[in-house]
């Protein structure tokens, strides 16, 4: 019976999520529209997981499409006559594949065990009129120690898996952060060389090494499974070798939160600024670099940072990057020539040297606070507030009033 209204839970929700994407504004309380034999409850959660989906994806298409401009109208400042502009792909909408139900307490309840040896029960809603079924919940000494004390939400995820049902309990906690105003400030600069750089000159983690080694050998081992998969679908084999490696991807992850972590260790009670980095828009040329740049999952530097910082209670903020790399943390001064090389800043107006890495998770560290960067919109208003700083500075050096 559960299997029927998990199937068309699944089949419900891929027409709401389809229709607010395309159609109408997404709405949790909007009138069924859709014709199912899920009762009224049940067609209810499928509207609010939908509706929470399309609004997700709007989201993120917006977010996509600003960074899409950004990368637009640095490429129309300074490109190279063979650079290629960069393309806007339209998004696709949302293929649910996997059965996910994000339920609250109208079809799913949680109740506290007191006269069993599980910890919870879970009762589910059924399409007959007060049969519901009830599930034991059984969890191990991990997840009690976790709850302990905690109020668990009444809203639960469950998800269906190869290797059965997955329940996924949450709990609300308010996290009140410590960090003084007047706290000291460290900016993180994000790299493929060294995953965190900062302001203070340390750096933490690399890609470098035995990560690209091992990233070579399974790009080569990608080639020749991709190679197999397309004799196989010529000679009408319907089970083909899967050309992906999660190993890998763990490992990375791994070492970024590592990195991450003896970042925090070495910095407790700074407050962190680090950038909004947009690896969407990044391209090179050479497929090669493009593979590298993917299998490094800079996005995910980021989301650990702000993570880390909020588990420790810590003050951490994205600040806008535009610039921080070309710019001179002395005089303000924007442009390429202050980067000969691509570890190395050299300005070419005050000679001002430096790591470039470590210049520019200065200027990341000196934007947390700046209200006038802040309120910048795009590329081109902080490129005009850089070039008046680098003026006033040039005419204070010079002696003019």
């Amino acid at each position: 019976m559960f299997a029927n209204i998990s199937f068309n839970y699944l089949a419900l929700c891929q027409q709401y999520t389809t229709h607010f994407v395309m159609e109408a504004t997404p709405g949790k309380y909007i009138a069924p529209c859709f014709d199912s034999p899920l009762s009224q409850r049940w067609q209810r959660v499928a509207i609010q997981q939908a509706a929470g989906i399309a609004q997700s994806w709007r989201s993120n298409r917006e977010n996509a499409l600003e960074e899409f401009q950004e990368a637009y109208a640095a490429w129309e400042e300074k490109h190279k006559p063979d650079e290629p502009p960069p393309v806007w792909k339209e998004w696709n909408t949302p293929v649910l594949k996997e059965i996910c139900l994000q339920v609250n307490a109208n079809v799913a309840l949680l109740e506290k065990s007191e006269d069993s040896t599980f910890e919870y029960w879970l009762r589910l809603s059924t399409l007959e009129r007060g049969k519901p079924l009830l599930l034991p919940v059984k969890l191990a000494p991990y997840h009690q120690t976790a709850l302990e004390g905690k109020q668990v939400n009444t809203s639960v995820t469950l998800t269906r898996k190869t290797n059965g049902w997955w329940l996924t309990l949450s709990y609300t906690e308010e996290v009140k952060i410590e960090t003084p105003q007047a706290a000291p400030v460290v900016g993180v600069d994000v790299g493929i060389a060294n995953f965190i750089t900062t302001s203070t000159g340390k750096s933490y983690g690399t890609f470098h090494g035995k990560l690209a080694a091992r990233h070579k050998r399974d790009r080569a081992k990608r080639r020749r499974k991709a190679k197999l998969r397309a004799c196989l679908e010529k000679k009408g084999v319907k089970k083909l070798p899967s050309t992906r490696n999660q190993k890998l991807a763990r490992h990375v992850r791994q070492e970024i939160n590592r990195a991450v972590n003896q970042f925090y260790a070495d910095h407790a009670g700074y407050q962190v600024a680090y950038e909004q980095l947009s690896v969407r828009t990044m391209k090179f040329k050479s497929r090669r670099m493009n593979a590298y740049l993917y299998a490094s999952n800079l996005a995910h530097i980021p989301k650990q940072l702000a993570w880390g910082a909020l588990k420790r209670k810590q003050r951490a903020q994205k600040v806008k990057s535009a610039y921080s790399s070309q710019e001179c943390r002395v005089c303000h001064h924007v442009s390429r020539v202050n980067r000969p090389s691509q570890q190395t800043f050299c300005c070419w107006c005050c000679r001002h040297a430096a790591h470039a890495d470590v210049n520019a998770a200065g200027n990341t560290a000196d934007r947390l606070n700046d209200q006038e960067i802040r309120n910048c919109q795009n590329r081109q208003e902080i490129k005009l507030l850089l070039q008046t700083r680098h003026q006033e500075w040039f005419r204070h050096s010079n002696g003019c009033s």
